[in-house]
C-alpha cells in the first residue's frame, strides 16, 4: 500500500501544490502544508478503506478542507475564506477534472526576476515534492544555503506579485533556459534512484508539453532528446540484482530502440537550425552513444570534440571531467589524468574521485586507484553506486 501511496505522490504532488497555490492566492508555503497533510491523511486513512476510485481528487478536496480551515482560523481574511468557500469542489468531482496547472506553476517559479538557482531550487521544491536535502544535494551545496535560497524565492514571488500563468508568446523565450535546467535535473532525480522512475517520465512529459509551446526553440527539443536517449537506456542500467551496470558492458538488446530513433531524430532536427547549445550537444553525445552498435564502436574522437564545443559554450568542471573521460578512450588514461587534475570545485562529487580511480586503474596504478575509490565510497549517494564502488575495490 505504502508503495502505491508513494507513486501517487509522485503523479499527483506536483498537481495538488500547484492548485492549491492558484486556491490560496498564491500562499505557497500553505499549499505545500496543505498538500502535504493530505497525503498524511491518506497513508492514515487508505490502508483500511482502500485508495479511492479518483485519489487526485480525493487529496484536492482533502488539501481544499485543510486551507480553508487554516483561512478560517486567520482574523481578517473573511473575504479570502468566502472566495475559498466558493471554489469547494463538488463530492463527484473525477480526477480528470482536475486542472492541470503545473506548467503555470513552472514558468510562474521561473520568473526572470530570480535568479537562476532559485528558479530551478523553486521549481523542484513545489512540483517534485523534493525535500530541501534532496535539492541541496542536486546543487551541490549545504541543506542549510538551500532551504534559505527556497524561502527567499518564495518571498521574492509573492511581495512581486509575480502571475500565476503561462506567460505570453513574446516573453518565453527569456523563462526557457532555467525551465529546460528545471526538466533536466526533475529527470536526473528520476533516473538516479529507480524507486523515482517517475519522475523521469514526468520530465519527459513535461518537455514534450514545453516543445510543442516552444516549436522553433532547438534548446527545448535538446533536451527532450537528451532526456529520451538515456532513458532508452534504463533497462539495461542495473542488473537482477540491482548493481549498476556501465555504459560498455550494458546489453544492449535491452535498450528501447523506439526511443532511440525519437531521441537522435529530434536532436538531428534541432541541430540543422544551426544554433547549438548545451542541451543539443549533450543530445548529440548521448546520440553517438546510443546509435553505436557496439561499446567498441563507440566514436570517442567524436564525443570528445562535442565534449570540446561543450566546453566552450557553457563551461563546467562536470564537462571538463566528462571531456577528460572521452580524451582518455582516445588518447589514454595518463593525458585524461593530467585533465582530471586541473579540475578545481568538485572535491565533495564522488564521480570525480571514482573517474580518477578508473582512469588510474587503467595506467597500472592500482593502489593509488584503491585510495580514490575509497573516497568516492565515501561520497557515494546511493546503495547500488557504493556497491559497484566496493565491487571495484575488489578488483586486482
Amino acid at each position: 500500500m505504502k508503495d502505491e501511496i508513494a507513486g501517487i505522490y509522485a503523479d499527483g504532488w506536483s498537481r495538488i501544490v500547484a492548485t492549491m497555490i492558484r486556491f490560496t492566492g498564491g500562499d505557497w508555503d500553505l499549499a505545500e502544508e496543505c498538500a502535504q497533510d493530505a497525503f498524511t491523511k491518506a497513508l492514515q486513512k487508505w490502508p483500511e478503506s482502500g485508495v479511492p476510485d479518483q485519489p487526485l481528487a480525493w487529496l484536492t478536496t482533502t488539501a481544499r478542507h485543510r486551507a480553508i480551515d487554516r483561512m478560517r482560523r486567520a482574523a481578517g481574511e473573511a473575504a479570502k475564506l468566502r472566495e475559498a468557500a466558493a471554489m469547494e469542489p463538488p463530492p463527484y468531482l473525477r480526477d480528470s477534472e482536475i486542472p492541470d496547472e503545473r506548467l503555470e506553476l513552472m514558468f510562474t517559479c521561473c520568473h526572470p526576476s530570480l535568479n537562476l538557482d532559485a528558479q530551478v531550487a523553486l521549481t523542484l521544491r513545489s512540483l517534485t515534492g523534493m525535500s530541501t536535502a534532496e535539492i541541496a544535494r542536486a546543487f551541490l551545496v549545504p541543506e542549510r544555503t538551500m532551504g534559505q535560497r527556497i524561502f527567499r524565492a518564495k518571498q521574492k514571488v509573492a511581495h512581486a506579485a509575480i502571475p500565476f500563468r503561462v506567460p505570453p508568446a513574446h516573453l518565453l523565450p527569456d523563462r526557457l533556459p532555467a525551465v529546460l535546467h528545471v526538466l533536466y535535473l526533475l529527470f536526473n532525480e528520476g533516473y538516479g534512484d529507480p524507486a523515482k522512475a517517475r519522475l523521469c517520465q514526468e520530465a519527459i512529459r513535461l518537455a514534450r508539453v514545453v516543445t510543442a509551446l516552444m516549436p522553433d526553440e532547438p534548446e527545448a527539443q535538446g533536451v527532450l532528446a537528451l532526456m529520451l536517449l538515456h532513458d532508452a537506456r534504463r533497462p539495461a542500467r542495473v542488473d537482477a540484482a540491482g548493481d549498476l551496470v556501465t555504459l560498455d558492458e550494458q546489453d544492449r538488446t535491452l535498450w528501447d530502440q523506439a526511443r532511440i530513433a525519437e531521441g537522435a531524430a529530434i536532436c538531428e532536427r534541432a541541430l540543422r537550425r544551426g544554433r547549438a547549445g548545451p542541451f543539443q550537444l549533450q543530445a548529440a553525445i548521448a546520440a553517438c552513444h546510443a546509435t553505436a552498435p557496439l561499446a567498441s564502436r563507440t566514436d570517442w574522437p567524436q564525443i570528445a570534440g562535442l565534449y570540446a564545443e561543450l566546453a566552450r559554450i557553457a563551461p563546467s568542471p562536470i564537462v571538463e571531467l566528462n571531456r577528460a573521460v572521452a580524451i582518455g578512450m582516445v588518447s589514454g588514461p595518463e593525458a585524461a589524468l593530467r585533465l582530471v587534475d586541473g579540475i578545481t570545485g568538485l572535491d565533495g562529487y564522488y564521480l570525480l574521485h571514482a573517474t580518477r580511480a578508473d582512469l588510474l586503474r587503467r595506467a597500472g596504478r592500482g593502489q593509488e586507484a584503491a585510495g580514490h575509490y575509497r573516497t568516492a565510497l565515501d561520497l557515494a549517494p546511493t546503495d547500488a553506486e557504493r556497491r559497484f564502488l566496493r565491487g571495484r575495490l575488489q578488483q586486482p
